[in-house]
């Protein structure tokens, strides 16, 4: 798993690198399965539950699993790229938000307070701890910087199945929910509004967007629970949301 997080992260860093103004969002899905394969992994989202791409490209108030297409990204975007990997039977899945040349600033202070939220939920994915002090950390420092988690989607246990047990929720209480333990790998992916947080479908069938039509950003990283804490199987050295 944990090599198949590091493959995972290069091609996230590549397609980082490609996206820019006037770019398709299906050229980038196309990238991707090609980048995905010459790391010698399989694209796992595609075919997931029907789910016709090996990537989802979620843009501005579009939340998750956004299917690539013909729409064209535009300055000042904020484009959300959600990948998966299989490598020799164990999958990984990581997220990033980015913007799409210079993006407001209000833009830029969501995406960071969204990674902030991630770093401070990674510390706390240590066994001994339950999902509830995770949920209680992302939701507190989300909410004190003047935005909203949404509910409707968490994170998941992870390993030859794309999504296992537990959920992983950006929300909850301090020493409840399940225990943490040692031998673990899950999915903390922080998915923040600039709005109240509500959610409805997308016209795609596979997406969702914020019901009032507010900015949405999404981190996710991979962590294996350690006997020296938290690990980070999905590292992404070079992720700057600056630009």
């Amino acid at each position: 798993m944990r090599e198949a997080g590091k493959r995972l992260a290069r091609v996230m860093e590549d397609l980082k690198k490609a996206a820019r103004p006037g770019m398709k969002t299906i050229e980038l899905d196309r990238l991707a399965e090609s980048l995905i394969l010459k790391q010698e992994g399989k694209p796992c989202f595609k075919g997931y539950d029907g789910f016709p791409a090996a990537i989802c490209t979620s843009i501005n108030e579009e939340i998750v699993h956004a299917i690539p297409s013909a729409r064209i990204l535009k300055e000042g975007d904020i484009l959300t790229i959600d990948a998966g990997l299989s490598y020799k039977g164990y999958n990984s899945d990581m997220a990033i938000t980015f913007p799409i040349g210079k993006a407001d600033p209000e833009a830029l202070r969501l995406l960071r307070v969204t990674k902030k939220a991630l770093k401070r939920g990674i510390k706390k994915t240590k066994a001994g701890n339950t999902i509830g002090d995770v949920g209680n950390t992302i939701q507190r420092f989300v909410e004190s910087q003047g935005f909203s988690v949404v509910k409707d989607l968490c994170g998941h246990g992870i390993g030859k199945d794309l999504q296992e047990d537990p959920k992983v929720l950006n929300y909850g209480q301090r020493g409840k929910g399940e225990k943490i333990k040692e031998g673990m790998v899950l999915c903390l992916e922080p998915i923040v509004s600039m709005g109240n947080g509500e959610m409805k479908e997308g016209k795609d069938g596979f997406s969702f967007v914020t019901a009032d039509n507010s900015l949405s950003a999404h981190f996710e990283h991979m962590v294996a629970v350690t006997e020296k804490g938290p690990r980070v199987l999905t590292e992404i050295k070079t992720l700057n949301i600056r630009r």
